[in-house]
């Protein structure tokens, strides 16, 4: 049973001597939704995929449909969950729009740790990039 005195977290039993920097250092709900929402979407490999595919190249959607072998439809359902979380933006020219990832820290970093989870090479390192 926790109790909450003086916003003091009174806990059961004490197994370590750096719970309370740990419980200082606690990230809050609103703090870690953004970060958990992003998972959530990258959580289905399609979006996975195509999240990583953006990473590298600003496409329309009929190009991403194309190399990722889905239908126009299927891809704008993941586009669309994927702007709404904040890992891709988009950009209109003529008819066309065009989706990109991000330019934050967090999409930046996804597309690391995506990259070294799965021992993937990313194009811009062979090519003396990035």
């Amino acid at each position: 049973m926790n109790n909450k005195e003086d916003n003091q977290i009174l806990l059961p039993h004490h197994h370590s001597q750096d719970e309370e920097k740990i419980k200082a250092h606690l990230p809050g709900e609103e703090e870690i939704a953004g970060v958990s929402e992003a998972l959530k979407q990258l959580g289905d490999p399609s979006r996975l995929r195509i999240f990583w595919l953006l990473c590298h190249c600003e496409e329309c959607v009929l190009n991403i449909a194309a190399i990722v072998n889905m239908t126009s439809p299927a891809v704008s359902h993941h586009l669309r969950l994927l702007k709404s979380s904040g890992l891709i933006v988009s950009r209109r020219e003529g008819k066309e729009m065009y989706y990109r990832t991000a330019d934050t820290e967090l999409a930046q970093m996804l597309h690391h740790m995506i990259e070294k989870l799965g021992k993937i090479t990313c194009p811009r390192t062979q090519d003396g990039g990035q």
